[in-house]
C-alpha cells in the first residue's frame, strides 16, 4: 500500500506584488493636478464679464465634442486619460466661482478634496472600524446640536437627501406598525403629509413604498411658505374619518425655494395627538444649527422623531453627504434589521443600547463612509469656522433683499430679510409687475440664458398666478461685489428687453 505520508510546507506562497502602484498614483495626480488648480484659481479670479462659469453646448453637440469612444481592447493611457480630464473641466458648471448661485450647494472646500482623495484611497465600506467609529461619533454630535440629547441620539448617512427622507418614511411606517415589516402594506390604507413647498422626494418615497403618490397629501401654507397647522390637523380627522391611516408628517427646515422654516413646535403637538410619526426635511436649513444667531430658526425641531440634514449644501462638504438623525438610534435599527450571517457579524458589542453594525440601520448594504467628509471639515474649521460662514451667508443674503428692494426694476418674491439663503425676485422692466405669466416666465428664462456668459448662474422657478420667477442661492463665499454685479448684469438687459 502506498505510503500516505507527505512533506508539507510551512510557508504560503506569496501575492501579487503590488509594486509600483503608489507610484502610479502619484504620477496621476502629478498629470491632473495643474488642470484641478487652473480649475479652481479660475473661480477665484472673481465673476464678472469673460469669467465663463462654463461654455454651454446643446446635449447633441457636448455629445459629438466628446465622442467617448470607450476602447474595445487596448486602453489610451495617460494621453487618453488626461484629453478627456480636460474636457470634463472645460464642459463642467465651475460651481467654485462665486458667479454660481443657482442650486442649494456650492462647491466643496480644500480639506473636502483631501476627504474625498482619503475616502477613495480607502474604498472601504462603512464596515470600516474607523470609518464606524467616525460615523457614530460625528452623527451623534450632530443629533445633539439639533438638540437630540438622550443617550442613544444619533443617525447615519445616506447617499442624499432624498435617501434620507425615502428611508426615514420606512423606518416611520416599520415603527409604527411592526406587522408591515413582514406581511407588506396589506389592507392599510397610509398617508402622509406634507408642506405644499415641500420637496418631491416625498412622493417618490410614497411610490417606493408602495403607498401611491395620491397618499402624499399637501398641507396649505402661509404668504411666508410656512405650513399651516390649523390645516395640517383638520387632513389628518379628515384621513382618519374617510378610513385612512395616517402616519407621517414631513416638514420643511429652509423649503426648496422660499427657505421657509415649519413651526416645528405646533407640528410636533399635532403629531403627538395623533400619533403620527414627526420628520423634518432640513437638508438644506439644518445647518443652522452650528450657528449660534442663526439655530433659532429650528425651535422645536427636537421634537421630532427624525430629521434630514445635508452638509455638503450649506457647509461645503463634498456631496454626496447626508445624514438622517434622531434621538434614539436603536429605533432605526429596529425598523430596518435583517438577519444574514453571510455578510453581519453581531458581537458581544452589538446590543440593544450600543449598535457598532452600522450597515443594518439602512435599506441598502454598500455605502461610503461619508461622515468622514463633515468630521475632517468639522475638525479643521470648527464649529467657530462653520458659524462664521453660516452667519456671513445669512447677512449676504439680507443685502441682496435690501438691493432689490430699493430698485425699480425688480419685484421681490422672499421676505426681507429671506428666511434662508435663497432671494426670489422677478425682473420688471416696466417697473411694476404684471399679471402676465407667460411674459414674466419669457423674461426670467431670456435674462437666465444670457447670465451665463456675464459669469453668472441662477436658477427660477413657477408660481401659479405670475409665471417663474428668478431664485438665487448665496453661500458662505458670497460677496456685496459679487451681489452688485449679478444685479447690474440683470440690469443690463432693460433696453434688449423693451
Amino acid at each position: 500500500m502506498p505510503s500516505t505520508t507527505t512533506t508539507s510546507s510551512t510557508s504560503c506562497s506569496k501575492p501579487h506584488s503590488a509594486v509600483g502602484r503608489a507610484q502610479e498614483v502619484q504620477q496621476l495626480l502629478a498629470l491632473i493636478q495643474p488642470y484641478l488648480y487652473g480649475f479652481i484659481s479660475t473661480a477665484d479670479s472673481g465673476a464678472g464679464p469673460g469669467k465663463l462659469i462654463t461654455e454651454p453646448l446643446p446635449p447633441h453637440e457636448l455629445a459629438a465634442v466628446f465622442d467617448l469612444d470607450l476602447p474595445a481592447a487596448e486602453g489610451r493611457g495617460e494621453e487618453g486619460l488626461l484629453a478627456v480630464v480636460k474636457k470634463v473641466l472645460r464642459y463642467s458648471v465651475n460651481t467654485w466661482s462665486p458667479g454660481f448661485m443657482d442650486k442649494l450647494y456650492a462647491s466643496t472646500d480644500p480639506v473636502g478634496v483631501v476627504s474625498e482623495l482619503v475616502l477613495a484611497v480607502l474604498n472601504t465600506n462603512v464596515v470600516s472600524p474607523a470609518l464606524t467609529i467616525i460615523e457614530k461619533a460625528t452623527t451623534a454630535r450632530l443629533a445633539n446640536l439639533m438638540g437630540f440629547n438622550s443617550p442613544n441620539a444619533g443617525g447615519m448617512t445616506l447617499p442624499g437627501g432624498s435617501a434620507s427622507n425615502s428611508t426615514s418614511m420606512v423606518i416611520a411606517r416599520n415603527s409604527l406598525f411592526p406587522d408591515t415589516q413582514t406581511k407588506g402594506n396589506g389592507a392599510y390604507r397610509f398617508v402622509v403629509f406634507t408642506s405644499a413647498h415641500g420637496h418631491y422626494s416625498v412622493e417618490k418615497a410614497a411610490i417606493l413604498c408602495g403607498f401611491g403618490s395620491e397618499a402624499v397629501w399637501t398641507v396649505p401654507v402661509d404668504k411666508q411658505g410656512r405650513m399651516i397647522v390649523s390645516d395640517l390637523e383638520a387632513l389628518v380627522i379628515k384621513a382618519k374619518e374617510e378610513g385612512f391611516t395616517p402616519f407621517y408628517v414631513n416638514a420643511g427646515a429652509g423649503t426648496t425655494v422660499l427657505g421657509s422654516f415649519d413651526p416645528f413646535e405646533e407640528i410636533g403637538d399635532v403629531c403627538r395627538r395623533h400619533g403620527l410619526w414627526f420628520h423634518v426635511d432640513g437638508s438644506w436649513g439644518g445647518s443652522v444649527a452650528f450657528s449660534e444667531n442663526q439655530k433659532w430658526r429650528l425651535k422645536g425641531v427636537e421634537r421630532a422623531d427624525s430629521m434630514t440634514m445635508n452638509p455638503h449644501k450649506m457647509l461645503g462638504v463634498p456631496m454626496t453627504c447626508s445624514f438622517l438623525l434622531t434621538n434614539d438610534r436603536r429605533r432605526f435599527w429596529g425598523a430596518t434589521m435583517a438577519r444574514a450571517g453571510y455578510l453581519f457579524h453581531e458581537t458581544e458589542e452589538d446590543g440593544e443600547d450600543e449598535i457598532y453594525d452600522l450597515a443594518q440601520m439602512t435599506m441598502g448594504c454598500g455605502r461610503r463612509g461619508d461622515s468622514l467628509k463633515m468630521a475632517f471639515g468639522w475638525i479643521y474649521y470648527g464649529k467657530d469656522g462653520y458659524q462664521e460662514r453660516i452667519d456671513h451667508a445669512f447677512e449676504m443674503a439680507a443685502y441682496f433683499a435690501n438691493v432689490l428692494k430699493k430698485k425699480t426694476y425688480f419685484h421681490l418674491v422672499s421676505e426681507n430679510p429671506p428666511p434662508c439663503l435663497q432671494v426670489c425676485f422677478y425682473y420688471t422692466p416696466e417697473g411694476v409687475l404684471f399679471d402676465n405669466a407667460k411674459k414674466n416666465t419669457t423674461t426670467t428664462r431670456a435674462i437666465a440664458a444670457k447670465l451665463v456668459a456675464k459669469g453668472f448662474m441662477i436658477d427660477y422657478s413657477p408660481d401659479p398666478t405670475y409665471g417663474e420667477f428668478f431664485r438665487a442661492v448665496v453661500n458662505s463665499r458670497t460677496t456685496k461685489e459679487t451681489i452688485d454685479a449679478l444685479v447690474c448684469a440683470i440690469e443690463e438687459h432693460l433696453v434688449i428687453l423693451n
